[in-house]
């Protein structure tokens, strides 16, 4: 199998794809939903709104806390996840910079 190369892109383009990957599932997308609706959510509570195992949600959970979009605090014997402002703005700036590039102008 090849590599990915991403070593030939810039660090941006590389963080946008990264921020873009929290996105790629609509489990993660449910769940950025509801934690931005409620402002903070405990574990279980996400469980109970979405139609998947404890299991799943965590390895979702999991993958939004690696790259920083969302943090939790830990009281035991529960974890309280929110969103990470300052990494939800650098998405919604990323994103934005991405799509303010094209101005429709008849192309295609």
């Amino acid at each position: 199998m090849g590599a990915t190369k991403t070593e030939e892109f810039t660090a941006e383009d590389n963080r946008i794809a990264e921020l873009a990957k929290a996105f790629a599932h609509p489990a993660r997308v449910a769940i950025l939903r509801l934690l931005a609706e409620k402002r903070t959510c405990i574990c279980g509570d996400l469980v109970d709104e979405l139609p998947l195992s404890q299991a799943t949600v965590s390895q979702h959970l999991k993958e939004l806390k690696r790259i920083g979009i969302i943090h939790g605090s830990i009281n035991p014997p529960r974890v309280c996840y929110c969103i990470n402002e300052a990494v939800w703005e650098e998405a919604r700036q990323a994103f934005g910079g991405v799509f303010d590039k094209y101005v429709a102008a008849g192309y295609c």
